[in-house]
């Protein structure tokens, strides 16, 4: 099984297992190459409650690691706005470690439950 199959099986596996409601929402992470980005979304409806992206970050600075921890400040803030005090966690995939794992506790220190 070569990254991709494994990095699909995985994808399917997580996914397969956590689905966002109304009272907990899904926070799912994307991390390309070279950016990364959080939602928590609502699959009831299938409906964006908030979003972040290094993009629209603009203290955004540093390596990818730390622009992922401003992201994972920044989703906990809209989902707060929002009033979202729980979500469950979508890695998407991913392996938790590095930018996925500094995402989550940087979403966890600011407030979100998960």
């Amino acid at each position: 099984m070569d990254k991709k199959q494994a990095f699909e099986k995985r994808r399917r596996r997580v996914r397969a297992k956590v689905c966002g409601t109304p009272q907990r929402p899904r926070l799912s992470v994307f991390a390309s190459n070279k950016h990364i980005v959080a939602q928590v979304i609502d699959d009831t409806i299938g409906k964006t409650l908030a979003f972040a992206t290094d993009l629209n970050i603009k203290s955004a600075k540093g390596t990818k690691t730390e622009k992922a921890k401003l992201v994972g400040a920044e989703v906990a803030k809209q989902a707060k706005s929002a009033k979202i005090e729980e979500v469950v966690f979508d890695r998407a995939g991913k392996l938790y470690h590095g930018r996925v794992e500094a995402l989550a506790d940087a979403a966890r220190e600011a407030g979100l439950k998960f």
